[in-house]
């Protein structure tokens, strides 16, 4: 069973087999008639959709038509200079997390071990506050021959400025703060933020982060775009990619809708069924942080205390990431054995970039003779289909999700279904999934810990709250 049964060559399809009771039982599957039920919510949501979209409230809907920004980036991903051998992203959360996936999922895997005539800068992402980390990676680069892209859209994200602090002390004692601008990029607000102020001072290039877009959503502006650009990748097919999944997902008929249909499907696995975790495992290297990416996307935009109408539902399925074939000598035993409180989401792949036959040897070990003469890749394939199939005997719910390759546009589709998918499951849940307050606390506490003005009250109360008498070890 498919959500896109008539799908393009390259459109990536949703089977949903295996989430249904015909295939898991009715105990942990779902049934049509629960899934029909929630049709009529998903077309008046989809209404609800146009309408928001129309009046610019969803502005990550209109992303893979911006064309503007596409021509300045590519303009001066052309002008880097070709000294410049060392890209460094500094970003955290979604300023960090699409760079990163995008680079895994469209660049080389060994990218920057490349020599120079075959990639572009070596791509490096900042997005944490460890020195050592920091300290490492500043020990191991030429200042004359980098450039960090800093993003935040605020300006003043603690952990982001900090690093950004560092790196430019850093190139002032190499290069001189003359020749700062060279080694600096900014995206960041168009208008206001401490980063805008000191980008226009200090004759940064920017590039901008729109009003209106997360940045758990924003990877398919600059704040993804850039980096991606700069280091080769097609950032138009990209956007073509998305263009075309934005076809598919807004389909009246949620039959045909694979992000409605997926959408509705895991708000009832989680809400009927008790499937309180949602697991991503892609069978690819290649897609290992796709699943990190889903991970803040579908956390942050779901995971809610209250309802739209003030009630407190704690909301939220917890999404974890795992990798086939790797994770089958970790976490499978779990899934197959373990409390029926997953779901499970597989991201197949029918054509991968590299392949290689394994050599024919030991003819006389029978136990290993059957691998010779076959493709690596097919062995890939057999254990996710063997997986899926697996779990599905154990009434564990699983779908899988096929890519017919691995290319800018196959990506593309992918992350705007989820995208898409995402903004449906918080309509069905009743939530807002484009705001994030329940990470403000922490924030503010932190700020108050490093002496920021205004903040002095959650200072005392973290001092307080270390007087109490503590359990240890």
């Amino acid at each position: 069973m498919s959500a896109m049964t008539k799908a393009h060559p390259q459109r990536i399809v949703l089977d949903y087999t295996n989430l249904m009771e015909q295939a898991v039982g009715p105990d942990h599957g779902i049934s049509q008639k629960e899934l029909r039920a929630e049709f009529g919510r998903l077309k008046e949501i989809a209404k609800s959709f146009r309408k928001m979209r129309r009046e610019g409230r969803l502005a990550f809907l209109d992303l893979p038509y911006q064309e503007q920004w596409v021509r300045e980036i590519e303009a001066y991903a052309r002008r880097l200079p070709k000294v410049v051998d060392n890209f460094v992203v500094i970003g955290i959360g979604g300023s960090a997390l699409g760079n990163i996936m995008l680079h895994s999922a469209l660049n080389h895997p060994e990218y920057n071990s490349l020599p120079r005539r075959r990639r572009g800068p070596r791509m490096f992402f900042l997005d944490n506050v460890d020195p050592d980390r920091t300290l490492s990676l500043l020990q191991v680069l030429d200042p004359r021959k980098t450039v960090f892209n800093v993003i935040t859209k605020s300006g003043d994200t603690a952990e982001t400025m900090s690093n950004f602090l560092i790196a430019r002390a850093w190139l002032m004692r190499a290069v001189g703060r003359q020749s700062l601008a060279r080694h600096i990029v900014a995206t960041t607000d168009r208008v206001k933020g401490h980063l805008r102020k000191i980008a226009d001072a200090e004759g940064y290039q920017t590039f901008e982060v729109p009003d209106g877009v997360g940045g758990r959503f924003s990877v398919l502006t600059p704040v993804g775009l850039l980096s991606a650009a700069v280091s080769g990748i097609n950032i138009r097919q990209l956007l073509r990619g998305a263009a075309s999944m934005d076809e598919a997902c807004t389909a009246a008929d949620a039959r045909r809708n694979p992000a409605a249909i997926n959408a509705a499907l895991h708000y009832l696995l989680d809400t009927r069924k008790g499937k309180r975790i949602s697991v991503m495992m892609p069978y690819a290297h290649r897609l290992r942080d796709f699943a990190d990416w889903y991970r803040q996307l579908w956390a942050e935009s779901l995971g809610k205390e209250y309802s739209l109408d003030g009630k407190r539902v704690y909301t939220g399925q917890t999404p974890v990431k795992a990798l086939g074939a790797t994770d089958q000598h970790s976490q499978l035993q779990l899934y197959m054995e373990g409390p029926f409180d997953k779901v499970v989401t597989f991201l197949a792949v029918r054509s991968y970039p590299r392949e290689i036959k394994i050599p024919s040897a030991f003819r006389e070990m029978e136990g290993i003779s059957y691998l010779g003469g076959q493709p690596l890749g097919d062995l890939l394939k057999a254990e996710q289909e063997s997986s899926a199939l697996a779990l599905t005997k154990n009434s564990r719910p699983n779908c899988t999700i096929v890519l017919p390759e691995i290319s800018p546009f196959v990506i593309g589709q992918l992350i705007y279904l989820y995208e898409v998918q995402t903004a449906f499951a918080g309509a069905l849940y009743n939530i807002n999934p484009f705001d994030q307050p329940g990470v403000e606390l922490g924030k503010k506490y932190a700020c108050g810990m490093m002496g920021r003005k205004g903040y002095e009250e959650y200072k005392r109360e973290v001092k307080r709250s270390r007087k109490g008498r503590k359990l240890t070890v």
